[in-house]
């Protein structure tokens, strides 16, 4: 009997220790599914936020509408002797408004434009750096002979150099 009574005790020790840890696979697998519905309720709510913030940005730069601005070609001897470029251009308007304003000031704008590109060297202006170096200066002289920060880019149609 002595025999049986072990028995019984080493079953019931081994069913308690079965409940608890069911118990806490059970606490386990909970916690784990808060924490999943937790995570995708955080993602839903910080990230439904920044998708319609990124909408209103959007759509607020759809109207703005950019503008080319074409001048007559420009003929001018460089700094060297005997040394001519022909260029043509054509300035990106950031916004539409500003095209009046541009037409108004075109003589200012040709000169500042004359006055740079003739002091350049063909040796300057003949590489693809001195290019872009060149098309940096002239945005910034062109948004001085105008008065504000209106043209964003500029491209050259018309290169040519003798």
């Amino acid at each position: 009997m002595a025999a049986e009574k072990k028995d019984e005790d080493q079953e019931e020790e081994q069913k308690k220790p079965a409940k608890g840890s069911s118990k806490n696979l059970l606490m386990i697998i909970g916690i784990l599914v808060l924490a999943l519905v937790g995570g995708v309720f955080a993602y839903m709510y910080f990230a439904g936020g920044k998708g319609k913030d990124e909408a209103k940005n959007e759509e607020r730069k759809t109207p703005i509408k950019t503008v080319l601005i074409a001048l007559d070609p420009f003929v001018v001897n460089l700094a060297e002797q005997g040394r001519f470029l022909k260029v043509t251009m054509q300035f990106e308007l950031a916004d539409v408004l500003n095209q009046p304003l541009v037409v108004e000031k075109t003589p200012q704008l040709r000169d500042a434009i004359i006055t740079l590109v003739s002091s350049k060297s063909a040796d300057a202006v003949s590489s693809p750096e001195g290019k872009f170096q060149l098309k940096d200066e002239l945005l910034l002289r062109a948004n001085q002979a105008i008065g504000k920060e209106i043209f964003k880019n500029l491209y050259f149609t018309e290169f040519v150099m003798q």
